[in-house]
């Protein structure tokens, strides 16, 4: 069976503390035991007509889809998702099941 992942694209306000969100995001995950993994980055070679105003991903993975829907309706991820929300100015987000083509060495 296909892991599950989770994929948010966001640009922060003007004046965010983005290390402040990451590190909310990085306990969030370490609370929920359904995350399967974690990894963030922040967007240091795009072309800004590329990336369209875009400077962040995060992206979670699931062993399933039901494991999503346990992160998703957690008290943590509902408490977290508020101030969060705040500070986007623009997101995508994106689940899907992944289809590994090329697995890690």
């Amino acid at each position: 069976m296909a892991e599950f992942k989770h994929l948010v694209i966001v640009k922060f306000k003007e004046g965010v503390v983005v290390e402040e969100m990451v590190k909310g995001m990085e306990k969030l995950v370490s609370e929920i035991d359904a995350v399967k993994s974690f990894e963030w980055g922040q967007d240091v070679e795009g072309q800004e007509m590329l990336r369209q105003g875009f400077t962040h991903v995060f992206v979670m993975t699931f062993s399933k889809k039901e494991d999503y829907a346990t992160f998703a309706t957690h008290p943590s991820h509902l408490e977290f998702s508020g101030p969060f929300s705040a500070a986007i100015e623009k997101i995508v987000v994106l689940d899907f099941p992944s289809v590994i083509v090329k697995p890690p060495a």
